[in-house]
């Protein structure tokens, strides 16, 4: 939504329209972050879903940016002729770009001494604070580096699509990226990588096949999840061993 309404309003640099999002985001995680992880469990799970619900109605009701109906983008961001988003390759090796550094980045906090500190409070969060490590304060740091990471796959998705709509706050695309995450296996680099192209996959597949393929994906899943602990890489790792 920052670049779509940027753009509405005739601010087409990318050198703009980026760091905004980015911005926007981290307030916004920052803001959420601070109330959500009070709690935690199913507890964090269904009050994030409630602000996504907030963001998806306020959007909905922004009648000056398309409302419920979305946003057309009729031109993508501008980088002063480093790199030209309309054309196909391009852009696609800019995602390529973002995501292994998004990877990379990944890799590099959690063997820092801050992601140390975050296994150790997913491991024992009491103890942790009980050597004077502030549990909260290092959460919703990560909270907001989460955050600013989806801003940037928003970006990126808005120039993608050339469009904006209300729908990609929706709990159900919120449902999809925990299934993605679950399938490719919780707290691993790769996993939610390959979660993501697996189920994308799989719903082209099986989409192909017939109009019903969700009731063919929902227990495929539900079995991936019951018997393949750790999900993909978990199912790897227990191949590699053996």
């Amino acid at each position: 939504y920052a670049v779509g309404m940027l753009a509405q309003e005739g601010v087409g640099s990318g050198f703009i329209q980026f760091p905004v999002a980015l911005a926007a985001s981290a307030i916004y995680a920052l803001v959420i972050g601070a109330l959500s992880l009070r709690t935690r469990g199913v507890y964090f799970i269904m009050i994030t879903l409630a602000f996504a619900q907030m963001a998806y109605y306020v959007a909905s009701g922004l009648a000056r940016y398309g409302g419920d109906d979305g946003l057309t983008v009729y031109k993508r961001s501008d980088f002063s002729g480093l790199i030209n988003l309309s054309n196909r390759t391009q852009f696609y090796y800019l995602c390529l770009a973002c995501l292994f550094a998004v990877i990379v980045l990944i890799w590099r906090i959690t063997n820092s001494r801050f992601g140390l500190v975050l296994q150790g409070l997913r491991s024992n969060e009491q103890r942790m604070q009980a050597i004077g490590f502030p549990a909260k304060r290092y959460k919703l740091v990560c909270f907001v580096i989460s955050g600013m990471m989806c801003g940037l796959a928003g970006a990126l998705l808005a120039n993608n699509t050339d469009f904006v709509s209300p729908a990609v706050m929706y709990w159900t695309r919120s449902g999809d990226l925990m299934v993605m995450v679950i399938l490719g296996g919780m707290g691993t680099l790769f996993g939610p990588v390959m979660g993501a192209v697996v189920f994308l996959l799989l719903e082209e597949f099986l989409s192909q096949i017939t109009e019903y393929w969700a009731l063919i994906m929902g227990p495929l899943l539900l079995l991936i999840v019951l018997f393949g602990r750790g999900g993909i890489m978990g199912l790897l790792g227990r191949l590699n061993r053996g």
